[in-house]
């Protein structure tokens, strides 16, 4: 299913070492990009899927926890800097990559702190197999994309993705959907609390990231409800439950009422600890020092 080769990479975005993981899906080669910085035992982050996805987002909270873990931030196949070539995404390919990432680059079990749609691959993960991960952090996890949320159908979802798909007209409907007045509407609503922060230096940096050949592809998948690891909260609910690695749950005060719901709803799990902070969606990104302040103690606890 996949072969690892390792080599060396010049572009940072948190200041540490940039390697190429270069992983093969059904015979296509996809070169996928992650960082490392600081030294200690290994945590993983992993980026929110959305249309901006990127590791840069959870680079305050990698810097933040250097000092204490070795942190490898990566870029999903299909956004940030890692290729975005034109397969079917899937679920299956995030599980594969996932779990071949993390038996190919650590020599150890892994805490992970894990965005928004990460959080059910990570926890589908957590129960196939129990031993690589030592300790689990999801910041506002979500299972359903942003289509589905609205209530549209998965036969109209579906038929909107094959659109964005397609060369011209999905090209022009990816465009109109990734220009910075757009992208800034969509903070607003329910990523960012304070609009303040959304300077137009920042909506430039997250535009150029969805302007790379082929970038179009993955997030179609996510928006449309395609990269949904599970279908309805009763299956979210079930990975958490009974979970043999410790979980923590963090939830973002202001996110939209049915993403909240199903945090609280996992939240509620025996065992599993939380905590509610500032922020929405994007509270990862955001509010990275609370986040931190949050969940260091869980994270070190032996």
């Amino acid at each position: 299913m996949s072969t690892d080769l390792l080599s060396t990479s010049t572009t940072t975005e948190l200041g540490g070492t940039v390697q190429e993981y270069i992983w093969n899906w059904e015979n296509q080669q996809i070169r996928v990009v992650y960082e490392t910085l600081g030294t200690g035992s290994p945590l993983l982050l992993l980026p929110a899927f959305s249309t901006v996805s990127m590791r840069s987002e959870m680079g305050e909270i990698g810097k933040l926890l250097s000092p204490y873990f070795q942190v490898i931030a990566v870029d999903w196949p299909g956004f940030g800097q890692s290729s975005r070539p034109a397969v079917q995404y899937e679920p299956a390919i995030y599980h594969q990559f996932l779990e071949n990432f993390i038996t190919s680059v650590f020599k150890t079990n892994v805490a992970v702190i894990a965005a928004g749609h990460s959080a059910a691959y990570v926890l589908q993960l957590a129960k196939k197999e129990p031993t690589v991960f030592s300790r689990i952090v999801l910041v506002a996890p979500t299972w359903r994309g942003p289509l589905p949320t609205m209530g549209v159908n998965q036969q109209i979802a579906g038929m909107f993705r094959e659109l964005v798909r397609s060369p011209i007209l999905g090209q022009t409907l990816y465009k109109l959907n990734t220009v910075p007045s757009f992208l800034s509407f969509m903070y607003r609503s329910h990523v960012y609390v304070d609009s303040a922060r959304l300077t137009p230096s920042f909506i430039q940096y997250k535009w150029r990231n969805t302007q790379q050949p082929g970038a179009r592809f993955a997030p179609a998948a996510f928006v449309t409800g395609t990269l949904d690891a599970v279908k309805n909260q009763a299956d979210f609910l079930a990975l958490g439950r009974d979970l043999s690695v410790p979980l923590m749950v963090v939830i973002g005060e202001s996110s939209p009422p049915k993403s909240r719901a199903d945090m609280e709803a996992l939240a509620a799990l025996p065992g599993v600890q939380s905590v509610t902070l500032p922020g929405a969606l994007g509270l990862h990104e955001e509010y990275p020092t609370a986040v931190v302040e949050a969940v260091k103690k869980f994270l070190l606890s032996p």
